[in-house]
């Protein structure tokens, strides 16, 4: 019962100080699996839009956030580009618009969740209608590692480069200096070597001792 009470003196308390509720914000789910992002608004508003998130090397952090600043035009002396209506959510990381819609869809960015450049314009101003108090941000599932796609997207030709560099392992294990005075020694010993048996003016050669005669 008092625990009740006091509930209730807050309540009014913070009415004659005029001071409201927190309204409900965008909530923005993030899915690094799939590489999509679908936003909903107070006012019934959805979208589901293509992203792109940390690449191989980079990594868009897990967890659930609020808005922490937002910056129509935003440029990144790090790493060198723009960020157009980024809504920062944690430290350097943000949500912004990129040129690079090509990539959106599969991770291409530093850390941060790229979008299409409209798209970025229409969060970043829903953001800012709904408040980033209210604006949740939640990041979830692993993104998708764009180096083994690329390597399963060809396997022929990854098969066809590994079986030869084995063979040219594989060749120069075997190769050995050429041993002359052997192969010399081999070549004299057949007798069909200077010309075939019968032939006008030939005469074979046999060895004696160190030497070759003629017979």
């Amino acid at each position: 019962m008092l625990r009740r009470c006091l509930a209730v003196f807050a309540a009014l308390f913070a009415l004659a100080l005029g001071i409201a509720p927190a309204s409900a914000g965008v909530d923005i789910r993030v899915d690094l699996t799939s590489q999509r992002m679908v936003v909903r608004t107070p006012d019934g508003q959805s979208f589901n839009w293509a992203v792109s998130s940390g690449r191989q090397g980079y990594r868009t952090p897990n967890g659930v956030y609020r808005a922490q600043r937002l910056e129509k035009s935003w440029y990144s002396r790090k790493y060198g580009g723009a960020m157009p209506n980024s809504v920062f959510f944690r430290g350097g990381y943000a949500i912004h618009g990129t040129g690079d819609v090509g990539r959106l869809g599969r991770p291409a960015s530093h850390g941060c969740v790229r979008l299409h450049p409209a798209n970025a314009a229409k969060l970043f101003a829903l953001v800012r209608e709904h408040g980033m108090g209210g604006t949740r941000i939640a990041i979830t599932g692993v993104a998708p590692d764009s180096g083994s796609q690329f390597a399963k997207a060809r396997p022929e030709r990854v098969k066809l480069a590994k079986a030869k560099a084995e063979k040219v392992k594989i060749a120069k294990a075997k190769r050995k200096p050429a041993d002359w005075a052997t192969a010399r020694g081999r070549v004299l010993e057949r007798d069909g070597f200077f010309a075939p048996q019968g032939a006008l003016g030939f005469r074979p050669v046999t060895q004696q001792g160190d030497w070759w005669l003629r017979r």
